[in-house]
């Protein structure tokens, strides 16, 4: 799919090399504390673990990008909460649809003021790109980014072979056919995962920092998976 050109609002950045809402220390605290408590159940590939890696390429992102900060660190602290209830539907909701709205109730309860809650919740709402949600504020195609930032690269090579484990995939399989293949069987590995997915997300990367961790993660995954290749053949 072809992608909108990075952009978004642009301001001077201040000494902390981005823009920040008046978002209190103690809101934050509040909502990571609420926002955690969703993922007591979790599986191991997608916990709160990453939720904390996806706030930190956030601020990191965003502060490259001269992003507003406190919308983003309350985005990528909830972007996730609606994940248990598409697991709990086998993928019939949307969890970023879901978690949108769970945000938004959840914010307001904190009294935060509406501008910020619907940039929040837009965020949110886009940073799956499905359902022609595009990310169409500059904080949102961070968030985007980072998250699927932590789906390659030596994380994101961990969480595929974590996922295949949760669903129990084989180990490897260089000679699989995609086609003949289907999700959540044996056949899922992370090698799969890789020729389906991972392989493509640094062509949908929105952001100029962003494009420039995915080179380099994406090198690196790609050497991965060609040296496995050459491990499980005997040729190394």
């Amino acid at each position: 799919m072809k992608q909108a050109k990075p952009g978004g609002r642009r301001s001077r950045a201040p000494e902390d090399g981005g823009r920040r809402r008046a978002i209190s220390p103690a809101l934050l605290a509040d909502v990571r504390k609420e926002a955690r408590a969703f993922f007591h159940d979790a599986r191991g590939s997608h916990d709160w673990d990453h939720t904390e890696r996806v706030a930190r390429l956030c601020l990191r992102i965003g502060r490259k990008e001269s992003a507003d900060l406190g919308v983003l660190a309350l985005a990528a602290l909830l972007h996730d909460i609606g994940r248990g209830e598409e697991d709990r539907s086998g993928g019939k909701i949307c969890h970023g649809r879901t978690g949108a709205a769970m945000a938004g109730k959840l914010l307001a309860r904190h009294g935060l003021d509406p501008a910020t809650v619907r940039a929040v919740v837009h965020c949110i709402r886009t940073h799956r790109f499905r359902k022609r949600a595009v990310p169409q504020t500059l904080e949102a195609k961070v968030l985007f980014d980072a998250d699927k930032l932590d789906s390659i690269g030596a994380v994101g090579i961990g969480r595929a072979f974590l996922f295949a484990g949760e669903v129990g995939a084989r180990l490897h399989d260089k000679d699989i056919v995609v086609r003949k293949t289907k999700p959540y069987t044996r056949e899922d590995t992370a090698y799969r995962e890789f020729l389906v997915k991972l392989g493509r997300v640094k062509d949908r990367i929105f952001t100029r920092e962003g494009r420039r961790i995915a080179a380099e993660r994406h090198r690196f995954m790609v050497a991965f998976f060609d040296r496995l290749n050459k491990e499980t053949d005997g040729r190394l």
